[in-house]
């Protein structure tokens, strides 16, 4: 029986571990775009950082309770446009236009090595 409830006890303090991993994980790539010098591209329009921080955050909040990782933040909050279905994009000074969850996945890998 002991064994057991090593085990959940692990699990659960793995599963609050991972949660307050992702929250810094997102923390991160939000502050990442709102101070890029590049342009966020939604629907042909380009965007500032911290407008595209806003417009991320929105998303963010509406699909939270789908998001289990940071690569569905991503996925549900800065992939593409619900309505048009367009993907979103990136234009960085002296760089050639990207998606932008290529981009924020490009982040994202620099930020685990880091750690």
């Amino acid at each position: 029986m002991i064994p057991i409830r090593v085990a959940i006890i692990t699990l659960l303090l793995s599963i609050n571990i991972m949660a307050n991993s992702t929250k810094d994980e997102i923390a991160h790539l939000l502050n990442f775009v709102s101070t890029t010098d590049c342009k966020y591209i939604r629907n042909g329009t380009e965007h500032t950082g911290v407008e595209a921080k806003e417009h991320i955050s929105k998303k963010y909040d509406y699909y939270r309770e789908k998001i289990k990782t940071t690569e569905d933040f991503i996925r549900y909050s800065a992939t593409k446009s619900e309505l048009s279905g367009k993907r979103y994009q990136v234009l960085c000074p002296n760089k050639k236009i990207q998606y932008s969850n290529i981009w924020l996945l490009d982040e994202l890998k620099h930020y685990r090595d880091k750690k």
